[in-house]
């Protein structure tokens, strides 16, 4: 039976939870009133034209923290989101000397870097400003009862469409994976694109794939691959890479995906070329702003549907709270002084609240007014209030050289130099190697 909008599950988001406000009583004698010369580095993603929204909220904090504590100074680097996780952030990590502040991603990532002594312990200090009790979810960035990092927003991963070629072409949203590929089929015949993709960046392809593969094993036996209790070989594995090379050989993503980045995908929607696409919530901005023109209104937001004998939960969705803050271990004390007031200002209601109206991401943390929010927001929040459970994603679980391994691997079946069966074989052998250098 679908649940009521406003009988949403205790992980949707913070959002309809009521609490008291988040922010710190600016009488606390805990804020630093010094005038000593201090300097931290913060690096951050948000340099695409779609993210200027998110970092004027950075901004903001961040001056009003140096307007607080004189003296104090950030120096701000805005990189690429993948340059920084996959290749610069690790080398630091490796040498010891990562930014101040960085965004982390939780689950695997931020395991390996507290292994080798690198992130701030930043559980007294959330305990001190009143915040422990406050986020949704700090799973993913607390290892051994302690907090390492904070999440900045919450997301979830399903599938966005048109809105307008759907009532066109006399589609439905579909329930179960005979109609997906029904109406995938309609409207190829009608000389669009069933699902948009744009495949240059390997993470963008897991999203889709670890959806159909989570409803084939079930989310239990991704986790179960770390410790060797399942393997990618195993038969339901083996039903999640073929359902997918389904949608593949049937021609249902964009040709010559591979040679497009990530920005094409969304585009491709909203230029009226695809009628769905598959990925996070961080896109629902351009969705419902400016970009999307005549569509604006007209963009929709649903769940993957079921596919029948599938071991996994078939309403479940992929949500979580992996992407944050970290805090270098280098810190001295009045750099960690400083660090605690930025923190103390960016984790506010006021903060989070533009978070969710301005960005139209899913706030990190409970809030107690949801006044501003947009229609497709408000889908957002109804579809994962009617989810049966969340779950996290592949690259959260796994071991980053795995994760690695499966964005390529899903790359070759697009491509089509490999089947189901070698793309599992490769990433077993993988998972093994990773599995024994624990």
């Amino acid at each position: 039976m679908q649940r009521s909008f406003l009988l949403i599950s205790p992980l949707l988001l913070s959002v309809m939870l009521v609490i008291s406000a988040c922010g710190v009583d600016p009488t606390d004698t805990n804020k630093p009133t010094d005038s000593k010369n201090i300097t931290l580095s913060l690096r951050h993603t948000q340099i695409k034209e779609t993210s200027k929204t998110r970092l004027k909220i950075l901004e903001d904090v961040v001056e009003k923290t140096q307007e607080e504590y004189k003296g104090l100074t950030f120096q701000l680097e805005g990189i690429d989101e993948i340059v920084n996780r996959d290749q610069k952030l690790k080398a630091e990590m490796a040498a010891g000397n990562p930014p101040d502040i960085f965004e982390v991603f939780g689950g695997a990532d931020l395991a390996l870097y507290v292994k080798a002594n690198r992130m701030l312990d930043l559980t007294p200090i959330i305990e001190e400003l009143g915040l422990k009790n406050k986020f949704t979810s700090l799973d993913e960035f607390t290892i051994d009862g302690k907090v390492y990092g904070l999440p900045f927003a919450g997301y979830s991963e399903a599938v966005f469409y048109n809105k307008k070629m759907f009532s066109e072409l006399g589609l439905e949203v579909p329930t179960t994976w005979e109609k997906l590929l029904e109406i995938s089929e309609k409207i190829k015949d009608a000389g669009y694109t069933p699902f948009g993709l744009a495949a240059k960046d390997g993470w963008i392809t897991g999203m889709l794939w670890n959806t159909i593969m989570e409803r084939h094993v079930g989310i239990e036996a991704l986790n179960k691959v770390v410790s060797g209790e399942t393997k990618w070989t195993d038969k339901n594995f083996i039903k999640g890479f073929t359902s997918y090379v389904e949608l593949v050989n049937k021609d249902y993503f964009t040709k010559g995906a591979l040679g497009l980045p990530n920005a094409d995908q969304g585009s491709q929607l909203l230029r009226g070329k695809a009628a769905m696409v598959f990925t996070g919530t961080w896109d629902a901005n351009r969705f419902s702003g400016d970009e999307a023109g005549d569509l604006r209104g007209q963009i929709g937001y649903f769940a993957f549907p079921s596919i029948e004998g599938g071991a996994g939960d078939q309403t479940s969705i992929n949500a979580s709270y992996s992407n944050g803050f970290g805090f270098s271990a280098n810190l001295n004390d009045d750099q960690v002084a400083a660090v605690k007031r930025f923190i103390a200002n960016f984790y506010t209601e006021q903060v989070q609240k533009r978070t969710l109206v301005e960005d139209k991401t899913l706030p990190s943390m409970r809030l107690s007014d949801l006044s501003g929010v947009d229609p497709l927001t408000t889908e957002i929040l109804t579809v994962m209030a009617n989810a049966s459970s969340y779950w996290k994603a592949y690259d959260a679980i796994v071991q980053p050289a795995v994760g690695a391994d499966i964005n390529v691997s899903i790359q070759e079946l697009i491509g089509k130099v490999s089947t189901p069966e070698q793309a599992a074989e490769k990433i077993q052998a993988s998972q093994e190697r990773a599995n024994a250098a624990k």
